[in-house]
Protein backbone atom coordinates (compact mmCIF):
# COMPACT_ATOMS: atom_id res chain seq x y z
CA UNK A 1 0.00 0.00 0.00
CA UNK A 2 1.41 3.42 -0.96
CA UNK A 3 1.91 6.24 1.50
CA UNK A 4 -0.82 8.37 -0.14
CA UNK A 5 -3.44 5.68 0.43
CA UNK A 6 -2.49 5.43 4.10
CA UNK A 7 -3.57 9.04 4.46
CA UNK A 8 -7.23 8.09 3.92
CA UNK A 9 -9.32 9.18 6.83
CA UNK A 10 -12.84 9.51 8.09
CA UNK A 11 -14.24 12.95 7.32
CA UNK A 12 -15.77 15.12 10.00
CA UNK A 13 -19.18 16.70 9.46
CA UNK A 14 -17.49 20.01 8.59
CA UNK A 15 -15.21 18.28 6.08
CA UNK A 16 -18.17 16.48 4.51
CA UNK A 17 -19.96 19.80 4.14
CA UNK A 18 -16.86 21.24 2.47
CA UNK A 19 -16.68 18.23 0.13
CA UNK A 20 -20.25 18.69 -1.12
CA UNK A 21 -19.95 22.48 -1.34
CA UNK A 22 -16.83 22.11 -3.50
CA UNK A 23 -18.50 19.46 -5.64
CA UNK A 24 -21.49 21.73 -6.29
CA UNK A 25 -19.00 24.27 -7.67
CA UNK A 26 -17.69 21.63 -10.08
CA UNK A 27 -14.38 20.89 -8.32
CA UNK A 28 -12.65 17.59 -9.13
CA UNK A 29 -11.87 14.91 -6.54
CA UNK A 30 -8.22 15.99 -6.57
CA UNK A 31 -9.14 19.63 -5.94
CA UNK A 32 -11.56 18.71 -3.15
CA UNK A 33 -8.91 16.45 -1.55
CA UNK A 34 -6.50 19.38 -1.41
CA UNK A 35 -9.03 21.58 0.36
CA UNK A 36 -10.12 18.87 2.82
CA UNK A 37 -6.59 17.60 3.46
CA UNK A 38 -6.89 14.00 2.28
CA UNK A 39 -6.27 12.00 -0.90
CA UNK A 40 -8.50 11.80 -4.03
CA UNK A 41 -9.49 8.11 -3.48
CA UNK A 42 -11.08 9.12 -0.15
CA UNK A 43 -13.14 11.83 -1.83
CA UNK A 44 -14.12 9.45 -4.62
CA UNK A 45 -15.32 6.82 -2.13
CA UNK A 46 -17.50 9.35 -0.29
CA UNK A 47 -19.04 10.52 -3.57
CA UNK A 48 -19.65 7.03 -4.97
CA UNK A 49 -21.09 5.76 -1.68
CA UNK A 50 -23.90 8.31 -1.92
CA UNK A 51 -24.33 7.99 -5.69
CA UNK A 52 -23.03 11.52 -6.22
CA UNK A 53 -25.99 12.95 -4.30
CA UNK A 54 -25.23 15.17 -1.31
CA UNK A 55 -26.92 13.71 1.79
CA UNK A 56 -29.65 15.86 3.27
CA UNK A 57 -28.51 17.77 6.34
CA UNK A 58 -29.64 16.04 9.50
CA UNK A 59 -31.92 17.91 11.85
CA UNK A 60 -34.10 17.11 14.84
CA UNK A 61 -37.81 16.78 14.48
CA UNK A 62 -39.80 19.70 15.87
CA UNK A 63 -41.49 17.44 18.40
CA UNK A 64 -38.28 15.75 19.63
CA UNK A 65 -37.00 16.46 23.12
CA UNK A 66 -34.06 18.87 23.20
CA UNK A 67 -30.92 18.56 25.30
CA UNK A 68 -32.20 21.40 27.49
CA UNK A 69 -35.44 19.54 28.18
CA UNK A 70 -33.51 16.38 29.00
CA UNK A 71 -31.42 18.34 31.49
CA UNK A 72 -34.65 19.58 33.09
CA UNK A 73 -35.83 15.96 33.34
CA UNK A 74 -32.54 15.03 35.01
CA UNK A 75 -32.89 17.87 37.52
CA UNK A 76 -36.51 16.90 38.21
CA UNK A 77 -35.45 13.29 38.91
CA UNK A 78 -32.71 14.53 41.27
CA UNK A 79 -35.32 16.65 43.09
CA UNK A 80 -37.57 13.55 43.30
CA UNK A 81 -40.35 15.22 41.34
CA UNK A 82 -43.11 13.10 39.84
CA UNK A 83 -43.34 12.45 36.13
CA UNK A 84 -46.49 14.59 35.95
CA UNK A 85 -44.77 17.50 37.69
CA UNK A 86 -41.82 17.38 35.25
CA UNK A 87 -44.19 17.11 32.29
CA UNK A 88 -46.26 20.07 33.50
CA UNK A 89 -43.16 22.25 33.83
CA UNK A 90 -41.92 21.34 30.31
CA UNK A 91 -45.32 21.53 28.64
CA UNK A 92 -45.05 17.88 27.59
CA UNK A 93 -47.35 14.91 28.07
CA UNK A 94 -46.58 12.62 31.03
CA UNK A 95 -46.32 9.71 28.58
CA UNK A 96 -43.46 11.42 26.71
CA UNK A 97 -41.50 11.98 29.92
CA UNK A 98 -42.21 8.47 31.21
CA UNK A 99 -40.99 6.83 27.96
CA UNK A 100 -37.88 9.02 27.90
CA UNK A 101 -36.87 7.96 31.40
CA UNK A 102 -37.72 4.30 30.85
CA UNK A 103 -35.74 3.94 27.59
CA UNK A 104 -32.69 5.61 29.14
CA UNK A 105 -32.03 3.31 32.14
CA UNK A 106 -34.73 4.57 34.50
CA UNK A 107 -34.72 7.12 37.31
CA UNK A 108 -31.68 5.66 39.01
CA UNK A 109 -29.32 5.99 36.02
CA UNK A 110 -30.81 8.67 33.74
CA UNK A 111 -28.19 11.07 32.29
CA UNK A 112 -29.32 13.90 30.00
CA UNK A 113 -26.22 14.04 27.75
CA UNK A 114 -26.10 10.27 27.26
CA UNK A 115 -29.85 10.16 26.50
CA UNK A 116 -29.50 12.94 23.95
CA UNK A 117 -26.60 11.20 22.16
CA UNK A 118 -28.54 7.95 22.07
CA UNK A 119 -31.64 9.64 20.59
CA UNK A 120 -29.52 11.31 17.90
CA UNK A 121 -27.86 8.01 16.97
CA UNK A 122 -31.15 6.09 16.82
CA UNK A 123 -32.70 8.75 14.58
CA UNK A 124 -30.09 7.93 11.90
CA UNK A 125 -31.69 4.61 11.00
CA UNK A 126 -32.50 4.23 7.26
CA UNK A 127 -35.91 5.48 6.20
CA UNK A 128 -37.98 3.65 3.59
CA UNK A 129 -38.40 5.81 0.52
CA UNK A 130 -41.68 6.43 -1.33
CA UNK A 131 -40.95 3.86 -4.03
CA UNK A 132 -40.21 1.16 -1.44
CA UNK A 133 -43.41 1.93 0.46
CA UNK A 134 -45.56 1.54 -2.68
CA UNK A 135 -44.73 -1.55 -4.79
CA UNK A 136 -47.37 -0.52 -7.33
CA UNK A 137 -45.70 2.87 -7.82
CA UNK A 138 -42.27 1.24 -8.00
CA UNK A 139 -43.46 -1.15 -10.69
CA UNK A 140 -44.83 1.69 -12.84
CA UNK A 141 -41.65 3.77 -12.47
CA UNK A 142 -39.47 0.77 -13.32
CA UNK A 143 -41.52 0.07 -16.45
CA UNK A 144 -41.26 3.67 -17.67
CA UNK A 145 -37.51 3.75 -17.03
CA UNK A 146 -37.30 0.56 -19.08
CA UNK A 147 -39.02 2.44 -21.91
CA UNK A 148 -36.23 5.04 -21.55
CA UNK A 149 -38.42 7.81 -20.17
CA UNK A 150 -36.61 10.39 -18.06
CA UNK A 151 -37.54 10.82 -14.37
CA UNK A 152 -39.01 14.25 -15.24
CA UNK A 153 -41.27 12.70 -17.87
CA UNK A 154 -42.32 9.92 -15.50
CA UNK A 155 -43.15 12.35 -12.67
CA UNK A 156 -45.25 14.53 -14.99
CA UNK A 157 -47.02 11.53 -16.51
CA UNK A 158 -47.89 10.19 -13.04
CA UNK A 159 -49.41 13.54 -12.04
CA UNK A 160 -51.58 13.60 -15.16
CA UNK A 161 -52.52 9.91 -15.07
CA UNK A 162 -53.27 9.65 -11.33
CA UNK A 163 -54.43 13.17 -10.35
CA UNK A 164 -56.53 11.87 -7.44
CA UNK A 165 -54.04 9.32 -6.11
CA UNK A 166 -51.22 11.03 -4.16
CA UNK A 167 -49.63 7.66 -3.42
CA UNK A 168 -49.11 7.13 -7.18
CA UNK A 169 -47.22 10.40 -7.56
CA UNK A 170 -43.53 11.00 -6.94
CA UNK A 171 -41.06 13.75 -7.77
CA UNK A 172 -38.33 13.27 -10.37
CA UNK A 173 -35.73 14.02 -7.69
CA UNK A 174 -36.97 11.09 -5.61
CA UNK A 175 -36.59 8.81 -8.62
CA UNK A 176 -33.03 10.03 -9.23
CA UNK A 177 -32.10 9.62 -5.57
CA UNK A 178 -33.59 6.13 -5.41
CA UNK A 179 -31.58 5.12 -8.46
CA UNK A 180 -28.29 6.55 -7.30
CA UNK A 181 -28.54 5.88 -3.55
CA UNK A 182 -28.79 2.11 -3.43
CA UNK A 183 -29.33 2.04 0.35
CA UNK A 184 -32.93 2.96 -0.48
CA UNK A 185 -33.27 -0.43 -2.16
CA UNK A 186 -36.37 0.28 -4.25
CA UNK A 187 -34.94 0.52 -7.78
CA UNK A 188 -32.13 -1.55 -9.27
CA UNK A 189 -28.96 0.43 -9.99
CA UNK A 190 -28.84 -1.18 -13.44
CA UNK A 191 -31.79 1.02 -14.41
CA UNK A 192 -29.37 3.95 -14.62
CA UNK A 193 -28.38 2.52 -18.03
CA UNK A 194 -31.79 3.67 -19.28
CA UNK A 195 -31.11 7.29 -18.29
CA UNK A 196 -30.09 9.78 -20.97
CA UNK A 197 -26.44 10.12 -19.87
CA UNK A 198 -26.01 6.62 -18.35
CA UNK A 199 -23.92 7.98 -15.50
CA UNK A 200 -23.24 5.69 -12.55
CA UNK A 201 -23.37 8.61 -10.10
CA UNK A 202 -25.18 11.96 -10.12
CA UNK A 203 -23.05 14.73 -11.62
CA UNK A 204 -22.79 18.21 -10.18
CA UNK A 205 -24.41 20.98 -12.18
CA UNK A 206 -21.28 23.02 -11.54
CA UNK A 207 -19.11 20.61 -13.50
CA UNK A 208 -17.34 22.60 -16.18
CA UNK A 209 -18.12 21.94 -19.81
CA UNK A 210 -15.22 21.99 -22.23
CA UNK A 211 -15.73 23.46 -25.68
CA UNK A 212 -13.95 23.00 -28.98
CA UNK A 213 -12.82 25.52 -31.58
CA UNK A 214 -13.13 25.30 -35.32
CA UNK A 215 -11.54 26.84 -38.37
CA UNK A 216 -12.69 30.07 -39.97
CA UNK A 217 -15.61 30.15 -42.41
CA UNK A 218 -16.12 32.58 -45.26
CA UNK A 219 -19.06 34.93 -45.87
CA UNK A 220 -21.06 33.75 -42.90
CA UNK A 221 -24.14 35.45 -41.47
CA UNK A 222 -23.83 35.85 -37.69
CA UNK A 223 -26.57 34.78 -35.30
CA UNK A 224 -26.74 38.42 -34.21
CA UNK A 225 -28.43 39.14 -37.55
CA UNK A 226 -31.06 36.44 -37.06
CA UNK A 227 -34.63 37.86 -36.76
CA UNK A 228 -36.06 38.25 -33.27
CA UNK A 229 -38.99 35.97 -34.19
CA UNK A 230 -36.49 33.10 -34.36
CA UNK A 231 -35.14 33.74 -30.88
CA UNK A 232 -38.57 33.78 -29.19
CA UNK A 233 -39.74 30.67 -31.11
CA UNK A 234 -42.86 32.54 -32.21
CA UNK A 235 -42.68 31.26 -35.80
CA UNK A 236 -42.23 27.60 -36.82
CA UNK A 237 -39.73 26.39 -39.39
CA UNK A 238 -36.50 27.57 -37.82
CA UNK A 239 -34.00 24.77 -37.23
CA UNK A 240 -30.82 24.18 -35.25
CA UNK A 241 -28.24 21.66 -36.42
CA UNK A 242 -24.91 20.02 -35.69
CA UNK A 243 -22.94 16.82 -36.23
CA UNK A 244 -22.96 14.17 -33.52
CA UNK A 245 -19.53 12.59 -33.58
CA UNK A 246 -18.75 8.90 -33.03
CA UNK A 247 -15.74 6.63 -33.12
CA UNK A 248 -13.45 6.07 -36.11
CA UNK A 249 -14.23 9.51 -37.51
CA UNK A 250 -17.95 8.74 -37.93
CA UNK A 251 -20.83 11.19 -37.52
CA UNK A 252 -24.55 11.77 -38.02
CA UNK A 253 -26.37 15.06 -38.62
CA UNK A 254 -28.97 16.21 -36.10
CA UNK A 255 -31.64 18.81 -36.85
CA UNK A 256 -34.13 20.21 -34.31
CA UNK A 257 -37.07 22.48 -35.07
CA UNK A 258 -36.96 25.24 -32.46
CA UNK A 259 -40.68 25.66 -31.78
CA UNK A 260 -41.74 21.99 -31.58
CA UNK A 261 -38.34 20.40 -30.72
CA UNK A 262 -39.04 17.93 -33.54
CA UNK A 263 -35.90 15.93 -34.42
CA UNK A 264 -34.56 14.82 -37.79
CA UNK A 265 -31.48 12.58 -38.06
CA UNK A 266 -29.43 12.00 -41.18
CA UNK A 267 -26.72 9.49 -41.96
CA UNK A 268 -23.50 11.24 -43.01
CA UNK A 269 -21.00 8.80 -44.56
CA UNK A 270 -18.24 11.43 -44.89
CA UNK A 271 -17.58 14.69 -43.04
CA UNK A 272 -16.52 16.77 -46.03
CA UNK A 273 -18.63 19.86 -46.56
CA UNK A 274 -20.05 18.76 -49.93
CA UNK A 275 -21.45 15.53 -48.44
CA UNK A 276 -22.85 17.25 -45.33
CA UNK A 277 -24.51 20.07 -47.28
CA UNK A 278 -25.97 17.71 -49.88
CA UNK A 279 -27.44 15.39 -47.21
CA UNK A 280 -28.91 18.23 -45.16
CA UNK A 281 -30.42 19.86 -48.23
CA UNK A 282 -32.10 16.58 -49.17
CA UNK A 283 -33.73 16.33 -45.71
CA UNK A 284 -34.86 19.97 -45.62
CA UNK A 285 -36.28 19.90 -49.17
CA UNK A 286 -38.91 17.33 -48.10
CA UNK A 287 -40.48 19.78 -45.64
CA UNK A 288 -43.48 22.05 -46.35
CA UNK A 289 -42.39 25.51 -47.55
CA UNK A 290 -43.45 27.30 -44.35
CA UNK A 291 -41.30 24.94 -42.28
CA UNK A 292 -38.14 25.90 -44.18
CA UNK A 293 -37.22 29.26 -42.68
CA UNK A 294 -33.67 29.19 -41.30
CA UNK A 295 -30.91 26.96 -39.94
CA UNK A 296 -28.60 27.84 -37.05
CA UNK A 297 -25.27 25.99 -36.99
CA UNK A 298 -22.01 26.22 -35.08
CA UNK A 299 -18.76 27.19 -36.82
CA UNK A 300 -17.77 23.70 -37.89
CA UNK A 301 -15.92 23.50 -41.20
CA UNK A 302 -18.44 20.94 -42.44
CA UNK A 303 -20.66 23.93 -43.32
CA UNK A 304 -18.03 25.67 -45.43
CA UNK A 305 -20.35 25.28 -48.44
CA UNK A 306 -23.28 26.91 -46.64
CA UNK A 307 -24.02 29.08 -49.67
CA UNK A 308 -24.70 25.99 -51.77
CA UNK A 309 -27.11 24.80 -49.06
CA UNK A 310 -28.98 28.10 -49.14
CA UNK A 311 -29.22 28.04 -52.93
CA UNK A 312 -30.59 24.46 -52.87
CA UNK A 313 -33.14 25.02 -50.10
CA UNK A 314 -33.74 28.78 -49.92
CA UNK A 315 -32.95 28.44 -46.19
CA UNK A 316 -30.63 31.05 -44.68
CA UNK A 317 -27.86 29.67 -42.44
CA UNK A 318 -26.92 31.62 -39.30
CA UNK A 319 -23.71 30.83 -37.42
CA UNK A 320 -23.23 30.90 -33.66
CA UNK A 321 -20.51 32.93 -31.99
CA UNK A 322 -17.38 30.85 -31.24
CA UNK A 323 -17.59 28.90 -28.95
CA UNK A 324 -21.21 29.40 -27.85
CA UNK A 325 -23.12 26.10 -28.01
CA UNK A 326 -25.92 27.54 -25.84
CA UNK A 327 -26.96 29.70 -28.81
CA UNK A 328 -28.44 26.52 -30.31
CA UNK A 329 -29.52 25.06 -26.99
CA UNK A 330 -32.31 22.84 -28.32
CA UNK A 331 -29.86 21.02 -30.56
CA UNK A 332 -27.27 20.69 -27.81
CA UNK A 333 -29.88 19.19 -25.48
CA UNK A 334 -31.02 16.78 -28.21
CA UNK A 335 -27.45 15.64 -28.86
CA UNK A 336 -27.17 14.88 -25.16
CA UNK A 337 -30.33 12.77 -25.33
CA UNK A 338 -29.00 10.94 -28.35
CA UNK A 339 -25.96 9.76 -26.39
CA UNK A 340 -28.35 7.33 -24.72
CA UNK A 341 -28.56 5.54 -28.05
CA UNK A 342 -25.20 6.46 -29.56
CA UNK A 343 -22.56 6.47 -26.78
CA UNK A 344 -19.29 8.29 -27.31
CA UNK A 345 -16.84 6.15 -29.27
CA UNK A 346 -19.55 4.18 -31.07
CA UNK A 347 -18.90 3.63 -34.79
CA UNK A 348 -21.87 5.47 -36.34
CA UNK A 349 -21.12 4.23 -39.87
CA UNK A 350 -22.78 0.93 -38.92
CA UNK A 351 -26.18 2.64 -38.59
CA UNK A 352 -28.74 2.70 -41.41
CA UNK A 353 -31.05 5.63 -42.09
CA UNK A 354 -33.97 3.42 -41.03
CA UNK A 355 -32.33 2.87 -37.61
CA UNK A 356 -31.79 6.61 -37.23
CA UNK A 357 -35.44 7.26 -38.07
CA UNK A 358 -36.51 4.80 -35.35
CA UNK A 359 -34.47 6.69 -32.73
CA UNK A 360 -35.80 10.04 -33.95
CA UNK A 361 -39.34 8.68 -33.63
CA UNK A 362 -38.66 7.67 -30.02
CA UNK A 363 -37.51 11.19 -29.13
CA UNK A 364 -40.38 12.79 -31.02
CA UNK A 365 -43.05 10.75 -29.23
CA UNK A 366 -41.90 11.46 -25.68
CA UNK A 367 -43.66 14.16 -23.63
CA UNK A 368 -41.54 17.26 -23.03
CA UNK A 369 -41.83 19.65 -20.09
CA UNK A 370 -41.03 22.64 -22.28
CA UNK A 371 -44.05 21.69 -24.44
CA UNK A 372 -46.34 21.41 -21.41
CA UNK A 373 -45.85 17.64 -21.58
CA UNK A 374 -47.04 17.36 -25.16
CA UNK A 375 -44.82 15.46 -27.60
CA UNK A 376 -42.73 17.10 -30.36
CA UNK A 377 -44.55 14.93 -32.91
CA UNK A 378 -47.95 16.26 -31.81
CA UNK A 379 -46.81 19.90 -31.86
CA UNK A 380 -45.07 19.47 -35.22
CA UNK A 381 -48.14 17.75 -36.73
CA UNK A 382 -50.37 20.59 -35.53
CA UNK A 383 -48.00 23.08 -37.12
CA UNK A 384 -48.01 21.21 -40.42
CA UNK A 385 -51.81 21.08 -40.38
CA UNK A 386 -52.13 24.81 -39.64
CA UNK A 387 -49.70 25.78 -42.41
CA UNK A 388 -51.63 23.74 -44.93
Amino acid sequence: MTRSYRRRKLLSVAEQNTLWAQRRRGATAAEIAQVVGTVPPTIHLWIVRSGGVAPAARHRARTALTLGEREEISRGIAAQESVRAIARRLGRSPGTISREIRRNDGRGHYRATRADRRAWAQAERPKRCRLAQSPRLGTVVTAKLGEQWSPEQIAAWLRRTYPDEPLMQVSHETIYRTLYIQARGALKHELTTHLRRRRRIRRSRGALARGTTHGQLVDIVSISERPATVADRAVPGHWEGDLLLGGKGSQIATLVERQSRFVLLARIPHRDSATVVRTLARRIQRLPAKLKQSLTWDRGKEMAQHKAFTVATDVQVYFCDPPSPWQRGSNENTNGLLRQYFPKGMDLTTLTQRELDVVARKLNTRPRETLEWNTPADVFAATVASTG
